[in-house]
């Protein structure tokens, strides 16, 4: 019988909507402005694969998802063409496995096989061994956790890696886990470019492009394009940028931040857009530091119930509407024009 396609994207689309893929995603997301793209970040070793986690779906996903040849069709649509992949044998399995662990607490793994098997036949065997991996390496995460979270970094990365290459073989690992590979690649060479004695601000920048065009080989403009913010970001928080852009006079550190994104491909119009967030972030620092040269002088004059009433009128002339909310950060013993400034970042 002919069905229509569109109640089966419907129903691949609830599929896909609360599964959150454990090995997939390449870097950590932040949010910055103006209009400029933000990625999904590599999660640590140790949380890499939290071991059988039953992740709820989509509100009513359970009980919207399709069942039988309905279903089948959409698994098929969804990842035939590449399920030779090792990477998204495992993505399309954890999302099966959510599914089906919700719907069956225990026994979830024998429907889980049939639907494989009638999904995909010719690949059932190696997909019932990569399931069986897939719930061993869970297995192996959920009893070392503990130990893994008080061993240093590198050890903890390194023990995780071994396990991987013992369950699923050296190759296959990788391609599975090769997101975080990339990452843990960019992560260390900024860590190279951080500690360079007396590389200027240009010059970290085009080792760090370097880095990326190593990384990602053919991908990398796609990568750089798609990536723009968050790679920018991990450039600018560098210590060594920091430090450099801070002893510029404001004309050096507005040339040295545009030359950084225009490195990173931003066009005119987003570079533009960032000048003027620049000149408002230096506004409101300048403002800031006026409000804290105040604060600091009340504070050695008045004290108690007459210092907060004091500082009460100084936060509402100073931020009018956000008074409150800085009244209660200081309440917290948190400062925020009393932090270090990231220049390019806030």
């Amino acid at each position: 019988m002919n069905r229509p396609k569109a109640p089966l994207l419907l129903a691949l689309a609830l599929l896909l909507a609360g599964a959150a893929v454990l090995v997939s995603r390449p870097m950590s997301e932040r949010l910055g402005p103006p209009a400029t793209s933000s990625a999904p970040t590599a999660p640590s070793p140790a949380a890499a694969a939290a071991p059988r986690t039953r992740a709820p779906l989509a509100p009513d996903a359970a009980e919207a998802l399709p069942t039988g040849e309905a279903l089948v069709e959409a698994l098929r649509t969804r990842y035939g063409a590449r399920l030779n992949d090792p990477h998204v044998q495992m993505r399309m399995l954890e999302q099966l496995m959510r599914h089906f662990q919700q719907r069956y607490p225990t026994g979830w793994e024998e429907p889980l096989l049939a639907l494989v098997r009638q999904a995909f036949p010719e690949l059932y065997e190696e997909l019932a061994l990569r399931l069986r991996q897939r719930v061993a390496y869970g297995q192996w995460m959920e009893t070392h956790q503990q130990a893994l979270r008080e061993r240093p970094v590198a050890e903890r990365r390194q023990a995780v890696w071994e396990q991987r290459h013992q369950l699923f073989g050296e190759e296959t690992a990788r391609r599975i886990w090769a997101a975080e590979l990339r990452n843990e690649s960019v992560t260390n060479a900024l860590s190279i470019i951080d500690a360079l004695p007396q590389e200027g601000v240009p010059g970290r920048l085009e080792r760090y492009k370097q880095s990326l065009a190593q990384t990602f080989g053919d991908e990398a403009p796609g990568y750089l394009q798609a990536h723009q913010q968050e790679l920018m970001d991990r450039f600018l928080e560098l210590g060594s940028v920091q430090r450099e852009l801070g002893a510029m006079t404001p004309e050096q550190r507005a040339e040295h931040l545009r030359t950084v994104r225009q490195g990173m491909g931003l066009d005119e119009e987003a570079l533009a857009r960032w000048k003027e967030l620049d000149t408002r972030r230096d506004a409101r620092w300048a403002l800031g530091e006026q409000y804290m040269a105040e604060r600091a002088a009340l504070s050695v004059q008045h004290t108690g119930a007459d210092l907060e009433a004091r500082l009460g009128e100084l936060r509402a002339r100073y931020f009018a509407d956000e008074a409150q909310t800085l009244a209660e950060e200081e309440a917290s013993g948190f400062y925020r024009f009393g932090e270090p400034r990231q220049w390019g970042r806030n």
